[in-house]
Parts: structure tokens; sequence; C-alpha cells
């Protein structure tokens, strides 16, 4: 593959919008940046904001630069999978709109994935803005089981300071950017598109995982990540989805889901925590 050929790129990029804000500009900026080849996937999920036709404007005489225009809000895990069948680099980095990457960044990422055997994914630790990583970067499966012994305090949660700093095996890793070969992604059919906003990440690590590969977390790759614009507009929106993606993936993975009465009780507390956070997302919209 030659490297000065953009029509064969090495990565696809995939960024799905849905009025993501202004943040979209530097995430579109710091992709094509890069001087891996690559094309970059802009898929929009129907944004009223007009940021990304001003962005495709800005960037029309790039050939990597190819934007997608869906005319409903798909979700992200829909979405991605449409860009997927797009993309013509043999790996997919999958990038949310208020992410910033950089030259360094992807590099190393796909050097994990070069070098490590059975890399079926691989994430990096996305940090906030003043650096602090994120603990959604290194996670274990929300099982009920753990989600309990971490109440009581039997067994402690991931936080900022005990994520690596080097390259580790993980159960899963933050969606926000994670990196992974297209035919693994095809061979799993992509994102399980039952998912609308949230957990699909969780979901699509654990099947790499059932299905051989490893899920990897680049522990020296540190990647800016902003606060989303979709979840500033819409909180109590994007709080549906997320409870509604946790009921899924414990109906769908967790053994404690075959328990009828047990799935009874985590229903009722996934929507009732639901409800209860609604008010203050209500009350933190109107001080904005």
């Amino acid at each position: 593959m030659s490297a000065l050929d953009p029509s064969r790129p090495l990565v696809s990029v995939i960024i799905v919008s849905a009025d993501s804000g202004a943040s979209l500009r530097d995430c579109v900026k710091s992709v094509l940046a890069c001087t891996t080849p690559l094309e970059l996937l802009l898929i929009d999920n129907a944004s009223v904001d007009g940021i990304p036709q001003a962005i495709a404007r800005a960037h029309e005489s790039d050939a990597r630069f190819k934007p997608i225009y869906n005319h409903a809000n798909l979700g992200f895990g829909p979405a991605v999978n449409r860009a997927a069948t797009r993309a013509q680099g043999e790996t997919l980095l999958i990038l949310n709109p208020d992410c910033l990457i950089d030259q360094a960044a992807l590099q190393r990422l796909l050097e994990v994935q070069a070098n490590e055997q059975k890399a079926g994914l691989v994430g990096a630790v996305v940090c906030d803005a003043h650096g602090v990583p994120d603990p959604a970067s290194f996670r274990r499966d929300p099982v009920l089981r753990r989600a309990l012994a971490t109440l009581f305090k039997r067994e402690g949660g991931v936080n900022a300071r005990s994520i690596p700093g080097e390259v580790v095996e993980a159960e899963a890793v933050s969606g926000a950017a994670m990196l992974m070969p297209l035919r693994v992604f095809e061979t799993l059919h992509g994102f399980d598109e039952n998912y609308f906003l949230h957990c699909e990440d969780l979901d699509l690590c654990r099947r790499v995982r059932d299905a051989g590969w490893r899920v990897l977390l680049a522990g020296d790759v540190r990647v800016p990540h902003g606060k989303g614009g979709s979840s500033r507009h819409r909180p109590v929106f994007v709080s549906y989805h997320k409870h509604r993606g946790m009921w899924r993936w414990f109906r769908k993975f967790d053994p404690s889901a075959r328990q009828p009465h047990v799935a009874a009780v985590v229903w009722l507390g996934v929507w009732s925590h639901f409800l209860i956070k609604i008010p203050g997302q209500w009350l933190r919209m109107s001080r904005r």
C-alpha cells in the first residue's frame, strides 16, 4: 500500500455527530493533521446546528474527508455500522466528536494492534481538560455481583489513579477512542444496534473477548476528551438511553438475569435510578 495514495487509507476514522457543538471542528482538524494515510468518515445524525455541513465546506478539497448525512438520529452504534460499510482502511478508529487525536497517539495505537497477538480492540486513556483520566477507559464487565461488592465496599472500583500506564489486557475500554481491525468489526457484525446510546462499547468489548480476541488498553496513550454537546443539551434523553443500555447489557450478559426475581429487582433499580436523576438534570439545564 502506498503511503502517498489517499484513495487507499490505512485507517478509517469514524466520527458520529449529533448536534455535537463546536468541539467537532477541533476533532476533525486533529484527525486531518495526522500523517498516517487515512480517511475520515464523519457521519451526522440529523444535526440541526449546521456545523457538520460547515466543516464539510471547509474541507471539501481534502479527499480524505467524507461526510455522510442521516435523515434521522439513528443512534451511535447504527451510525458507526453504516459508516463502516464504506470504510476502505484496514483498521477502524472510532472517535468521539469531542476527542482530539494526534499523530503520536494514532501511531502508538497502531503499533499496539500490530505487535500484540490476537489484538481485537485497542483503547486509549481518555482524559478531561485537566488531564485527569476517565475511569471508563479501563473497565470490567458491570455484572451485578461486582456492582453489589463495590456498593458494600468489598471490592474497589476503578479510579483515575488505578489506570495503568502501559499496555494491559482489559475487559472493556472507552468507546470514545477505540481502534480495531476492520475484519474483526465485520466478523462481529459491528455494534449491536439495539443500543441507541451508551453501553454499546461494553457490549462490543465483551463480544470481542467471547470470540477469542483480546481487548487491550494502551495505557501510555492519552486522548483529550471534552464534554459532549449532545449530553449537555439533552441530559434526560441521554440518561434514558444510558439506563436502557445498562438494562440491555444486563439481560444479555449477566448470569443473574437468568433468575426472574433478580431481573425484576434490577429492572426496578435501573429505572428508579433514572427517575431520581431527572429533577437534578432539569435544574442544571435551567441554570445554563
